[in-house]
């Protein structure tokens, strides 16, 4: 608990009082933000803002992580490791597609599927170490319990039901999955989730915000699967069927607490009128935390609810475009995503970005309690 609190703490500190440091620097640097001239007008104005503010609130998780275990005794663990990396990992692959839009001073940076590319190496060396690392101990109920960081399995809360009985297919079940139909499931997940926090990162603080909601659920998951952990040997037998076989569950809290605390800081400077913006490089970088809290925790399916934000943004990108070739023209949205269709619509920036923070707030507290209900219901 205390390496949670700290490195929280540590990283929103960081951020708060450092990023008008990084602002001056960026602008000297001349990495300022370009608008896309068929943007909503308002969006001109925020021409040459610092960009690429992803950095900062990257480098305050990473010090308030090691900063939080100094003390420590559990130390640090490789599933805390695991999460950093795909979250550096993606940030770069965002600072370069960052850095050449500020130098040629145009929207496009990376090609497309040159992005693509980047994700799905850092995202098939982060499938590659998940596999790795197991971790065996006497646990709950006398039994032993071996784990590695990620198992090849599809899940929405767990991995199996460990009633003893059969397993049927239920909506709880895990779905096992060979070597390589799991790294393809990890380019879809990683892929998926840090290309739709780019999409929604359109606004002033609006991809903040809603990543403070859903990383932050993490701090809630991880904790309650460290009081329930199969790897506990005082848990009580009669709660055996109910523990979670995760591999590090604390330290996924606490990492998922020092990128929430982070990012709380960054808003202060990133909501309207921003006086920086995260980029590419901070975008990328938190889908690919949110996608590593979740394929760690044994939450991926779960990850339609907490990151729901992330799925309906793209979705009105996916939606207008299949619309516009199937009507030859005609379009759902004035513009997509959906949050400039509102903007366009007469709402005030603000408002747009407050709505859409409650809808995604909602979404995220439904993923939670799904997760405490199946819980619950097999503690009845």
């Amino acid at each position: 608990m205390q390496s949670l609190l700290t490195g929280a703490v540590v990283s929103l500190l960081f951020t708060l009082f450092l990023t008008p440091l990084f602002i001056r620097l960026f602008h000297r640097l001349q990495w300022g933000q370009f608008i896309r001239d068929d943007g909503p007008v308002s969006h001109h104005a925020k021409r040459g803002t610092a960009t690429m503010g992803g950095v900062v609130f990257i480098v305050a998780s990473v010090v308030g992580y090691f900063v939080g275990h100094l003390n420590d005794v559990r130390g640090i663990t490789i599933s805390g490791m695991l999460v950093l990396f795909l979250m550096v990992g993606l940030g770069l692959v965002g600072f370069v597609d960052d850095f050449l839009k500020t130098r040629n001073q145009r929207s496009l940076g990376l090609g497309g599927w040159a992005k693509v590319l980047g994700q799905v190496i850092v995202a098939t060396v982060f499938a590659l170490l998940v596999l790795q690392f197991p971790r065996t101990a006497d646990g709950a109920g006398g039994k032993t319990y071996s784990a590695t960081p990620a198992s090849p399995t599809i899940s929405i809360v767990r991995d199996q039901w460990f009633d003893g009985s059969v397993l049927s297919f239920t909506a709880w079940l895990g779905i096992g999955l060979g070597t390589v139909a799991f790294i393809i499931w990890i380019w879809v997940i990683v892929t998926s989730t840090s290309n739709g926090v780019n999409v929604a990162d359109g606004l002033d603080g609006l991809a903040t915000g809603a990543s403070i909601f859903a990383i932050g659920s993490y701090v809630i998951i991880g904790f309650w699967q460290f009081n329930q952990s199969c790897f506990d040997r005082t848990l009580e037998a009669a709660n055996v069927p109910l523990c979670y076989d995760v591999r590090d569950p604390l330290d996924l809290a606490v990492v998922a607490a020092c990128i929430t605390g982070a990012l709380i800081g960054f808003l202060w400077w990133n909501t309207s009128p921003a006086q920086i913006f995260m980029g590419d490089t901070g975008s990328l970088a938190l889908g690919g935390a949110l996608a590593a809290l979740a394929v760690l925790s044994r939450t991926e399916l779960l990850l339609l609810l907490i990151g729901g934000l992330f799925v309906l943004e793209p979705g009105s990108v996916i939606l207008q475009r299949a619309y516009f070739k199937i009507t030859h023209g005609k379009r759902i949205f004035l513009m997509s995503p959906v949050h400039h269709h509102f903007e366009l619509k007469g709402w005030a920036e603000v408002t747009v970005v407050v709505r859409f923070w409650i809808i995604g707030g909602l979404l995220v507290a439904a993923g939670v309690g799904l997760f405490y209900l199946e819980w619950l219901s097999r503690a009845a």
